[in-house]
């Protein structure tokens, strides 16, 4: 054992050199240090602090947002012009930025730890200032264009809130680790508890302890209170499996068992209402090789025959908007490289077959189109044509619903504006369709009010269980395809159920920090029993005196210069045994 203790001394320096060495380029023992951190290093550990749990936030975000990256990259494309996948660099430029912020937050912990001085290198406080910036502007800019995502994050705790609160609590215990390591180098009192509550740990334990008391999440219910499954109704049909708006996307909708199709609907310029959800026909057709010339012309004024000579289906190839294609095989291929631009009466006579239910927002043609005044007219004589059965229908505009209902009373007169359950009876609504953001938590007084809601756009898992757990009775998706394999919410849990944890967790972790705390405290005061002076010389007996004499005098020379740290070389200088002493106070 004796001979291989300076192996394991080497070991240990090159672990401290490479810590102290990357975090800071102190990759020299003289270099580093076992005094205070300075205030100014301590601010930028500060500094690095707030990076990280900014970062922490925007990933958290972006990773919750998944659900809504089709309706982001549609919000680009109306701003810009040009399609393309804006998530991709924003996800990947996260996730670098965390993982390098990650990093150092790591290793300063490790330089805790260790009782090393804190000292940031120049060109991390460089990085560290780039990647705080970076969020920051990311956070205006969402702000600024994109607000309305922010709700993602409430709602997203009713999911996850239990689990992250569990994940903080772990993360925090262990932790105490290094607390209670500082803790037990202090050999005053005074200095302990000036450590304890620097640290803020009881303060945060205590939080954390309490935290379950403000968690609510609809999926904390009794199961014999669950409501049935939401239905689901096919957002723009099943635009994951096929292009958005046509034929085959609706018929990929009805064989994942959708209640109902939706689809955003314009005027031609001859009066035929068709599936369009763009203001022209540039993303989702081959206009720019049929009709070069008028390729950023509004849709609706093309006529019926213009519009039905596009391709539909090759932009889906090409651009693959949901990473699908890939999986596609050879028919499937051509069958989606053969559509093309569906007509309203198309999509309601598909509908009408399959007793499932109709919906869709009609957008006004522009002042100048010769259907301007008729275009509520045009669309009711389709639906009456059609044969469509009127109670499948879901009637969204506002304009002229007394007419409306005078002319096709059975229609189910649908607001897509949030509006007071009274006012909404007065108008003759029996249906809301909003946003899952506008309204989850209020279901309940509407469905006492005999008001149905319909939530969009729901693509993800995780939002389905919690609109499910809140009631819902029908979502929209794009996604019903990813939704009809949740058969029952992804967790759900009683009360005493969840109450039974929580104590469970609190208990355990209160347990591990106090074991935690006394085994620091023993295993320091164990170390201290150590003199690193008398060891050496002890093991010098052996030695003639005037080698004794010598190591003396360096051992001297060492803490005059040094500090009692550079005993340690003395011993590998001399071959003398090394005895790990790591809790010492230099």
């Amino acid at each position: 054992m004796v001979k291989h203790q300076p192996l394991q001394v080497y070991e240990r320096q090159l672990c401290l050199s490479c810590l102290t060495g990357i975090y800071g380029c102190r990759w020299k023992r003289y270099q580093r240090s076992h005094d205070d951190t300075t205030k100014w290093e301590f601010l930028w550990s500060v500094i690095l602090f707030f990076t990280f749990s900014l970062l922490l936030v925007w990933f958290y975000f972006w990773w919750e947002a998944h659900n809504d990256y089709n309706e982001f990259n549609w919000f680009l494309y109306n701003r810009s012009g040009e399609w393309s996948d804006g998530t991709i660099p924003i996800l990947a430029s996260t996730a670098a930025g965390f993982t390098y912020i990650a990093f150092l937050m790591i290793l300063a912990l490790c330089h805790i730890a260790v009782g090393q001085q804190l000292n940031l290198h120049w060109l991390h406080k460089i990085g560290v200032s780039a990647a705080l910036l970076t969020t920051a502007i990311g956070f205006i800019s969402v702000n600024q264009t994109w607000g309305e995502e922010w709700a993602v994050i409430p709602i997203s705790l009713q999911a996850t809130g239990p689990f992250l609160h569990l994940g903080a609590l772990v993360a925090v215990t262990a932790l105490a680790w290094l607390v209670a390591g500082q803790v037990a180098r202090a050999e005053k009192t005074s200095k302990q508890v000036q450590i304890l509550c620097d640290s803020g740990m009881s303060h945060v334990l205590l939080g954390l302890y309490l935290v379950p008391l403000s968690i609510t999440s609809p999926c904390i219910m009794d199961h014999t209170h669950l409501t049935p499954r939401p239905d689901i109704i096919g957002h723009q049909g099943a635009p994951m499996l096929a292009p958005e708006n046509t034929v085959l996307s609706f018929q990929r909708a009805l064989q994942m068992n959708v209640s109902g199709l939706e689809a955003d609907v314009a005027i031609s310029f001859d009066g035929v209402p068709f599936l369009m959800r763009d203001r022209d026909l540039r993303r989702t057709t081959d206009v720019g090789k049929l009709f070069p010339d008028r390729q950023r012309e509004d849709a609706s004024f093309f006529n019926w025959t213009d519009l039905h000579s596009l391709n539909a289906g090759q932009w889906f190839l090409k651009d693959d908007p949901f990473w699908t294609v890939r999986s596609m095989s050879q028919r499937e291929v051509r069958l989606v490289g053969n559509q093309s631009v569906c007509s309203l009466e198309q999509l309601l006579r598909l509908a009408s077959s399959q007793n499932r239910t109709v919906v869709f927002n009609l957008r006004r043609p522009p002042p100048e189109h010769p259907r301007y005044h008729s275009w509520i007219n045009d669309t009711l004589e389709v639906v009456r044509l059609s044969g469509i059965p009127q109670h499948l229908v879901m009637w969204t505009p506002d304009w002229d619903r007394g007419q409306v209902r005078l002319v096709a009373p059975g229609l189910q007169q649908t607001s897509v504006v949030k509006r007071p359950p009274q006012a909404l009876h007065q108008q003759g609504i029996s249906r809301l369709l909003l946003r899952y953001s506008q309204i989850h938590r209020q279901t309940n007084s509407f469905y006492r009010s005999n008001l149905s809601v319909t939530l969009y756009t729901v693509n993800e898992p995780w939002l389905f269980s919690v609109l499910w757990c809140s009631g819902v009775s029908s979502v929209s998706s794009e996604a019903p395809n990813i939704l009809k394999k949740v058969p029952y919410p992804i967790w759900l849990m009683s009360p005493d159920e969840y109450c039974l944890i929580w104590v469970a967790a609190d208990v355990i972790s209160f347990t591990v920090v106090i074991g935690i705390f006394v085994f620091q405290k023993w295993r320091m005061s164990g170390m201290r029993s150590y003199n690193p002076e008398q060891i050496m010389l002890s093991a010098a007996v052996r030695r003639s005196s005037r080698d004794v004499n010598i190591m003396k005098e360096k051992l001297i020379f060492s803490e005059v210069s040094h500090g009692v740290g550079s005993a340690e070389d003395l011993y590998m200088e001399n071959g003398c045994d090394y005895y790990d002493n790591e809790g010492i106070s230099h």
